[in-house]
């Protein structure tokens, strides 16, 4: 996400706030409505096959989305919309950011992904009564607002360069006091806080795909995805080099062992700690094509960084603060 885009915001969290934004508008301003989608595509990313969509309702064609619902998180509301309103069953990819336009005397804030179809089949329903699979040259003169085009614009140029693997480097969540805990901090357990943010993770994170779990040693970063590798039906494969530790201990070994993770391809999630993450996201950026130092590498616990390689090499990074809830 660290790209200087001027047509779409792209940075965001799970929950739909663009880095600090608060969540309660000034006083006497409507708060925001907040909604999801995304760029659906299939075949080759490099000459893709995309989808556009008519609502007869407002009888005009647009790309899927649809409204956060309450506790939801936003690639959770982007995959579910997509399901109701097509069909389909997608792994999300690339943010391409947000897009903003008033309605009935609100914003409303879209965030967009691409997504690739892994599964199911179009049945005509109320919201949508035709899907139309096309060239985004066709769907580009299909659509009916510009915002759309400039979505789709977006997702063409990203799919040229679509990721082969993807690595979901996730932060534990917040843990008990260290002044407060007298055995060895390896043992440290999430907190309440940090117990939810494990749980809100799962829905968080599926519409990615996920097929593999990775942790640190200490109990808080096995904890934190613990409920999303039972879910998925893996175990935790727990490694102490991707830990603070194995990073301060050997760097060269941290950085092999994460590699490995990369070399599976597919999409892996890894769970690390504070210290590790922005030093191995600058190391794998300055192997890679983006221009990360360590101090542009955020890592809030209960975060996540979904990082896109292609051929081993780091091409996309998007940053997503928190899996909390909007309020």
């Amino acid at each position: 996400m660290h790209e200087n885009d001027k047509d779409l915001d792209n940075v965001s969290d799970l929950t739909g706030r663009r880095r600090e934004i608060p969540v309660k508008p000034a006083a006497g301003v409507a708060k925001p409505t907040y909604a999801a989608g995304a760029v659906l595509w299939r075949g080759d990313p490099a000459d893709p096959e995309v989808a556009v969509i008519h609502r007869p309702g407002y009888d005009d064609w647009s790309l899927a989305k649809g409204k956060l619902d309450p506790g939801e998180s936003l690639p959770a509301t982007a995959a579910r919309e997509i399901l109701e309103e097509t069909g389909y069953r997608v792994r999300l990819g690339k943010l391409l950011g947000r897009v903003e336009y008033p309605v009935g005397g609100r914003t409303k804030l879209v965030w967009y992904w691409t997504g690739e179809v892994t599964g199911g089949e179009f049945a005509p329903n109320a919201e949508v009564d035709e899907l139309r699979w096309t060239t985004p040259g066709q769907a580009r003169r299909l659509l009916s607002y510009e915002l759309d085009r400039g979505v789709l614009d977006k997702a063409v140029k990203r799919l040229a360069a679509e990721p082969d693997t993807r690595v979901i480097y996730v932060r534990h969540g917040r843990a008990h006091s260290r002044k407060n805990w007298a055995a060895h901090d390896s043992r440290r357990p999430l907190d309440k806080k940090g117990r939810r943010q494990a749980e809100l993770l799962v829905p968080a994170l599926l519409p990615f795909g996920p097929e593999r779990v990775f942790s640190a040693e200490p109990d808080r970063c096995r904890a934190t995805v613990a409920p999303l590798a039972a879910e998925l039906g893996v175990e935790v494969a727990v490694d102490p080099l991707l830990g603070d530790a194995g990073w301060l201990g050997s760097m060269v070994d941290a950085q092999r062992a994460f590699a490995d993770v990369v070399a599976r391809g597919g999409v892996s999630v890894v769970c690390g700690q504070g210290l590790v993450i922005p030093d191995m996201v600058a190391w794998l950026s300055a192997r890679g094509t983006l221009p990360l130092a360590a101090d542009d590498v955020p890592a809030k616990k209960g975060s996540a960084w979904v990082l896109g390689f292609r051929d081993g090499v780091l091409t996309t990074a998007d940053y997503y603060a928190s899996a909390l809830p909007v309020k």
